[in-house]
Order: structure tokens, then sequence, then C-alpha cells
């Protein structure tokens, strides 16, 4: 089965340019992977609108941090059985002091049992985490949200 399914992407950065992530747990198939805080767009809603609430809902972080200024993202993943596919917005958003706290007050009940952990991770790791990174190639994205970053050397030669 196949879901149209256009989201919203918030990429957090801490004071030292780590990346926060989420690590799930598909409940279809056991399958882990980290992303970027994020959700579908709900009727009515611009994607920057999407964002805010997605923060604040899977993060407790103060919405008012992510930027209206957006990189559209083709997006193609399995979750729970259904292939998604659609474009994301992808969002930056920049927090003071080093890895703010993270809250779980907002999740629904499935995204409680799903949500695994979550982790502020430099950007130079991304590549290295223990499951898939989604979307993949996220330090592009990073990079076409902050070209002026740590990373932009990093993507030179790709």
């Amino acid at each position: 089965m196949t879901t149209f399914r256009p989201a919203a992407r918030i990429i957090c950065l801490d004071a030292a340019d780590r990346v926060l992530l989420m690590h799930w747990r598909d409940p279809s198939d056991g399958h882990l992977l980290w992303e970027p805080p994020g959700g579908g767009i709900e009727p009515g809603e611009t994607p920057f609108e999407t964002a805010r609430r997605e923060l604040a809902e899977e993060t407790e972080l103060d919405p008012a941090a992510v930027r209206d200024s957006a990189v559209p993202v083709e997006r193609d993943l399995w979750w729970n059985g259904t292939r998604y596919v659609g474009t994301e917005h992808f969002f930056l958003a920049r927090f003071d002091g080093e890895r703010p706290v993270i809250g779980r007050a907002g999740l629904l009940p499935d995204e409680q049992a799903n949500l695994q952990t979550h982790a502020w991770v430099e950007w130079a790791e991304l590549s290295a985490l223990p499951d898939s990174l989604e979307p993949p190639h996220l330090l592009e994205v990073l990079a076409a949200l902050v070209p002026e970053g740590p990373w932009r050397d990093s993507l030179s030669g790709a």
C-alpha cells in the first residue's frame, strides 16, 4: 500500500551544531531508524505551521525556534507496513546551550511505544549511526539549510 503524505521535519541544532535525531522502532517489523522530529501536514496547515506543531509535540522544545525557510526533500519510506511518499519540508531550528532537554509528553500513545530514544548527534557522525538514517542524505539537507556550517568542506567532493 502506498500513501501520499506531505510532511514537515525540523533539523534542530544545539550550540555545538549537534543534530537532534529521534530513534524509532517500526511496529510492523522492528526496523530501527533515526530521523529528525516531524510529521504529516494536517488539512489547512502550512508546512511551517506543521513544523512548529510537530516540534512542540515530539520534543517539547520551543516552536518559536523554527525558522520560516525550508528545503523540500522527496521522501519514499516504508513505515508500519505502508509506503509513504511525498515532499517533506525540512526546516531549521537553533537552540542555545548544549543538548537541550527533550520532553515526550506530547507524543501519541503509539509514538510513546515506538520512540526508543533521542540523541544530539555530532554532524560528522551522522554516517556512522548504528541504524538507518532518514533521509540518508541528511547532511546535504543540513548544508542546504546552513551553507556556512562546519560541514560545508566535507561535502565539497560530494
